[in-house]
């Protein structure tokens, strides 16, 4: 199959500010988680040499900081008990288990959120509630956006050098991949946090 049509895809000037729209926009909506995405344009890099990783994980980052920075102002401004999804279900749940530790774990619970999905707007939402300060907020923001940055394109990249005669292929394989890492890091961060949470 001719792929010639992917490198014309990863040189495009509009597909570096798409990857930031769709990260912030992941703070808030988790359809198809962002990981995904930026794992795949980690294989498209690795695999064509366009778009260039290097602009990826700060453009990536930057997406992710702007998303859990506004989820966190969401947070300051209404709390956490104004709407229904705020108090049911799967978010409500995960909002009432940040709500609990966000001020004593403040620094583990940004970084390891910003690798689960609803794990990351709960937590976000809760430091902004919670009022933990923006001067103590930010920085782990920053330093978690950059870390999960640079974590997704680091995998894609894996896929797109083994890959790297075959870019279709390689975006196709990594996105499975990045799935499956998804489910384990969302395991591993589940029990870990059962383990610290006391039996009643």
């Amino acid at each position: 199959m001719d792929d010639a049509w992917l490198s014309t895809l990863a040189a495009s000037p509009w597909l570096l500010p798409a990857l930031f729209g769709l990260v912030v926009a992941d703070a808030f909506l988790v359809v198809l988680p962002s990981e995904t995405v930026v794992v795949a344009f980690g294989a498209l890099a690795a695999s064509t040499g366009a778009p260039d990783p290097v602009a990826v994980i700060p453009v990536a980052a930057a997406g992710a900081v702007v998303g859990d920075g506004l989820c966190y102002l969401i947070g300051r401004g209404i709390g956490l008990e104004r709407w229904r999804w705020q108090r049911e279900g799967r978010v409500g749940a995960a909002l009432h288990r940040a709500r609990a530790g966000v001020h004593r774990r403040t620094a583990v619970l940004v970084f390891t959120a910003r690798y689960v999905p609803f794990a990351r707007i709960a937590v976000n939402l809760a430091a902004g509630a919670g009022r933990v300060p923006l001067r103590r907020y930010l920085p782990l923001s920053l330093s978690a956006g950059v870390a999960w940055a640079a974590y997704n394109v680091a995998i894609g990249a894996v896929v797109g050098t083994a890959l790297d005669e075959a870019p279709l292929a390689a975006v196709v394989i990594s996105i499975p991949v990045a799935i499956t890492l998804g489910l384990v890091v969302d395991r591993i961060v589940a029990g870990l946090d059962a383990r610290r949470t006391p039996s009643p």
